[in-house]
């Protein structure tokens, strides 16, 4: 027994002094291709905000109802047009005078004998039965008017404020938008770290175990070891071999992931570490009070009540009378005609129910602030949620730390010990395993804290102080 130790004890000797086994514990990051482009977090984020079809499609959005609202501005204003026409026409007129012959007949009888005979005879007298009379012209003729609202009940005003809020909505789209843009850009920018940290050590395992996998196969032919101990080995190595191709799959979709996300011609390289702040961030209060302040969904809430509000003050206005004042001037040479004048207007009845649409104007108003409240409630239960999830990642990537130095004083324990004899090849590959899972897992919960980051920064409207929380944290997770 003592000879068959030895002789173990030698031959994995020999095998693990050919080459020093790759450190897992302080693996570098992977390599990078020559055509990477390296990339700041800050330097991302502005290519996201300059080039992002969703960011520019709502300014586009804001741009318009901005527009439009510096378009209303003169809605109550006056209004001066200038018309004019050239005609022509040829009018006929055919006049049957019988008519009157009867009627001259007939005052002829009723004079007296006496005057009767001082005038002619009736029939010296008689009109044609028939006139024809036609009539050709043409002319040209231009004139200038103008109306100006003097008092339409508010109607303008509720105009204007109504663009005004459709214009607040949409800069409150475009605050989401550029929120979730951002949560987007931690999960794909920090995703592709992790995915190709998780590569890197899943390959740097892969090459460990296929090593001690030709080791076995020596151990094997020289009768040190069993053959079950031999496909064990194989075993673990071809796991270890589709492990590995597989997070170099998912490292090279989330590289192209974020490349397009930052509209990237050549892949990138984030340069930017993973990173966790130790201390916990401020208290829950904190970002509870900032969510209801600067959440731009309650600002959209806001500015639907503010849509409703004016639509209900533009209904009232049509019920009011309406004071205006005109003029039109015919633009001639000499002699032009004009008017002007004050004009009132009252709709006194028309087919409208007047009363419904007021009372469906007040539900909009009520139906905005009933959603307000609900998404008061619901944004405070998201920011609570978010917010724990941070301190769970936080005290997962701490609680993390000792298992890691264990798992690498194990891996040291295990190769003196396969020098020494004392270990096998399989508690090897098991304490290589155990570093690889610890420090990807670790990881992991560095990427889970910069995600609830973000998430709980996007529910409170603050996602722009990100960079902030990168800056003061303690620990970078190279």
């Amino acid at each position: 027994m003592e000879k068959f130790s030895v002789c173990r004890a030698a031959v994995a000797l020999c095998l693990v002094c050919a080459g020093p086994l790759p450190a897992l514990a302080q693996t570098a990051p992977a390599s990078v291709p020559a055509a990477a482009q390296s990339l700041s977090f800050d330097a991302a984020w502005q290519q996201v905000k300059g080039g992002s079809e969703r960011l520019l499609a709502a300014r586009a959005a804001v741009q318009s109802k901005t527009l439009q609202g510096e378009g209303l501005q003169g809605l109550d204003g006056p209004t001066v047009t200038v018309a004019g026409a050239s005609y022509a026409y040829s009018a006929t007129v055919d006049l049957n005078l019988d008519p009157v012959n009867q009627r001259l007949a007939q005052l002829g009888q009723a004079l007296p004998i006496s005057l009767a005979k001082l005038l002619p005879p009736p029939s010296a007298i008689q009109l044609p039965q028939n006139y024809n009379y036609t009539s050709n012209t043409s002319d040209t003729r231009a004139w200038l008017s103008a109306m100006w609202p003097l008092y339409v009940g508010g109607a303008t005003d509720a105009t204007r404020a109504f663009v005004a809020a459709q214009a607040g909505e949409a800069q409150a789209d475009e605050q989401r938008t550029e929120h979730e843009l951002m949560t987007q850009l931690v999960q794909r920018y920090f995703g592709s770290q992790l995915a190709a940290k998780a590569a890197q050590l899943r390959e740097a395992a892969y090459q460990n175990v296929a090593e001690h996998d030709r080791a076995v196969e020596k151990m094997l032919t020289a009768g040190v070891v069993s053959r079950v101990e031999r496909l064990q080995a194989r075993a673990a190595t071809e796991e270890a071999r589709r492990n590995a191709q597989k997070a170099r799959d998912d490292a090279d979709l989330s590289t192209i992931a974020l490349a397009r996300t930052v509209r990237a011609v050549a892949s990138v390289a984030p340069d930017s570490p993973l990173f966790v702040s130790t201390t916990p961030v401020q208290p829950l209060a904190y970002f509870t009070e900032a969510a209801l302040l600067h959440h731009p969904g309650l600002a959209k809430v806001a500015a639907k009540k503010t849509q409703a509000e004016q639509l209900h003050a533009g209904e009232q206005a049509l019920r009011k009378p309406q004071l205006f004042a005109f003029a039109q001037h015919q633009i001639a040479t000499e002699h032009p005609d004009w008017v002007a004048g004050l004009g009132v207007r009252w709709t006194l009845f028309d087919a409208l129910d007047r009363d419904k649409l007021a009372s469906a104007s007040l539900q909009q108003i009520a139906q905005a602030e009933h959603s307000d409240a609900q998404a008061r409630s619901d944004i405070a239960l998201l920011i609570e949620r978010n917010w724990r999830l941070l301190e769970q990642a936080r005290r997962q990537f701490i609680s993390l730390q000792p298992g890691v130095d264990v798992a690498q004083e194990v891996l040291r324990l295990r190769v003196a010990g396969l020098r020494e004899g004392t270990s096998t090849t399989m508690d090897l590959m098991d304490a290589e395993t155990s570093v690889v899972k610890v420090q990807t897992e670790r990881a992991q919960a560095a990427y889970d804290y910069v995600v609830a980051l973000a998430n709980l920064l996007e529910g409170c409207g603050l996602s722009e102080q990100f960079a902030t929380y990168m800056a003061r944290a303690d620990v970078k997770v190279q």
